[in-house]
């Protein structure tokens, strides 16, 4: 029964590659599907869990952590430079890290912050040290640049028009360990260095009021905003690169979009979460925003596993019309084998389990499209986030693969009874 089945295959390869081929990408349509927002779950949630509490000026709670956990380009208010001093001096903050955003080198966004983020968002330095002096620069384990390299940073990106500053250029005294997170992408600098490279000096209060008003139009919130403040600022001195690091936080500090905090504990966590959601502030957990997110995501994931079903029923439909057809080609076989002493149930089990098999590989193919595809456009979505998307099957695929057998299994019964039934009187004369 074997041998006849596989010669029968052999025989009839162009039909069977069709119905292999229409069930493949049918079901490699539905598990891409699956796979690439369940790595996009998880990435984004492992990214996320690096940061405690994220503090910005009010506004979108979303845009918030975009720009700062995914530093994603975007136009954040400011607010006032105390909040840091107060975080600074908060006996239940390990630290708080400012974040200045808006310049970029070769693609690279080039993010402002202290020696306690750099030193603690990775766990370590592959090689090199923290920067020292606003000259200096740590770089991601995904920057295309070597350790001694020169970073002349630009305002805003070539796209968007913009322009290389030439007040300073950085050199990277080290790269960081790879986080798996859009910071692998990321250069970082002192955040003194980018308040100086934009004419944002502490205690002048003509500065946030240019920034507020330019970080409408800034590709990102506060270097953004600190282009306007740049264009009247000449009387500011040039900025030294040799300069050290003084990072003792005042009420004098100028604004900021975004300050990174790590409590000592959960309980202070929702404590400083509670006092800083006030008028003037938001504090969020990304955690708590992604969920957000992530509903809508459900939302869409949804819409696209309807689409997938759809498109699977309609291969259903579409092999039921050939295996129709097909059994009517073979009446004459069907007749013959009858006529020669074969019983019904035989040509039961040789129609249905050639049907099966053919399902069961185009499933099987299909699984293994789907998780190729989801492989690609994570790996797209890697290279220009940095956020690493871990592509994998779970349990509930296992679940998935069964269920699809057992429909492939009801589906090769029909072929199989319209064999099933016929007579060899019929079949010869057909």
């Amino acid at each position: 029964m074997i041998r006849f089945i596989l010669a029968d295959l052999r025989r009839l390869w162009a039909g069977s590659l069709v119905v292999v081929l229409l069930v493949a990408l049918a079901t490699a349509l539905g598990v891409s599907v699956i796979l690439q927002e369940r790595a996009l779950r998880l990435g984004s949630a492992r990214a996320a869990d690096k940061f405690d509490l994220v503090i910005g000026a009010g506004g979108s709670e979303t845009q918030l952590v975009l720009s700062s956990v995914f530093l994603q380009p975007s136009a954040l208010p400011l607010m006032s430079g105390d909040v840091l001093a107060r975080l600074a001096a908060d006996p239940r903050v390990e630290w708080a890290a400012p974040v200045g955003f808006g310049d970029s080198f070769s693609g690279y966004p080039i993010v402002g912050t202290t020696r306690a983020l750099t030193e603690t968002i990775s766990g370590g330095f592959s090689e090199g040290q923290v920067f020292a002096s606003e000259g200096e620069a740590v770089i991601g384990s995904n920057v295309d640049l070597a350790i001694g390299g020169e970073i002349k940073p630009m305002h805003g990106t070539i796209e968007t028009g913009g322009h290389t500053h030439t007040e300073l250029a950085y050199h990277v005294t080290g790269r960081l360990q790879p986080t798996g997170t859009a910071w692998d992408r990321a250069i970082l600098v002192p955040i003194q260095a980018v308040w100086h490279i934009h004419g944002l000096e502490a205690g002048e209060e003509h500065d946030h009021d240019h920034a507020a008003e330019a970080g409408h139009h800034g590709e990102a919130g506060e270097a953004g905003a600190a282009e306007v403040a740049h264009e009247d600022a000449d009387h500011h001195a040039e900025p030294d690169p040799h300069a050290g690091l003084n990072e003792s936080w005042t009420a004098e500090t100028p604004g900021l979009p975004a300050i990174l905090v790590k409590p000592k504990t959960i309980a202070d966590a929702y404590k400083l979460r509670q006092d800083y959601r006030n008028g003037t502030t938001i504090a969020v957990f990304p955690g708590e925003v992604l969920t957000n997110l992530y509903a809508t995501l459900g939302d869409a994931k949804q819409i696209l596993v309807a689409v997938a079903s759809g498109a699977q029923v309609l291969v259903a439909a579409s092999l039921i019309l050939v295996t129709v057809i097909h059994i009517g080609q073979r009446r004459r076989q069907i007749g013959a084998l009858r006529a020669f002493g074969a019983p019904r149930g035989s040509i039961f089990g040789i129609v249905w389990v050639e049907f099966f098999v053919l399902v069961a590989v185009g499933i099987g193919l299909g699984f293994t499209l789907g998780y190729g595809a989801a492989l690609i456009l994570s790996g797209f979505f890697s290279q220009s986030s940095g956020v690493n998307l871990p592509v994998g099957f779970a349990r509930q695929d296992g679940t998935l693969a069964m269920i699809l057998l057992a429909f492939a299994a009801v589906l090769a019964a029909l072929p199989a009874v319209l064999a099933y039934r016929q007579s060899p009187a019929q079949a010869l004369r057909g």
